[in-house]
């Protein structure tokens, strides 16, 4: 056999695993009710918005920043 035939054979063999991994990770995926994605979008946005977390709704600051008043990007 030629180089070139066993280079082309790595080639589909390579493309028919890679199609096998998506396969999987794609019955996997399915495998959640649309319920179940529901309940976890609405835990990670509970999360994200908690004080707490550093998220969405808690930026930690409680008041301005010192020195930072009456400041625009034009200012510098």
């Amino acid at each position: 056999m030629r180089w070139w035939k066993i280079v082309g054979l790595a080639g589909l063999a390579g493309v028919a695993a890679t199609g096998a991994v998506i396969a999987r990770s794609e019955r996997r995926r399915r495998a959640y009710t649309p319920e179940e994605i529901r309940d976890k979008l609405h835990q990670r946005v509970a999360e994200a918005a908690s004080p707490n977390a550093g998220g969405l709704g808690g930026c930690g600051w409680s008041a301005p920043v010192p020195g930072l008043a009456g400041r625009s990007d034009a200012d510098g």
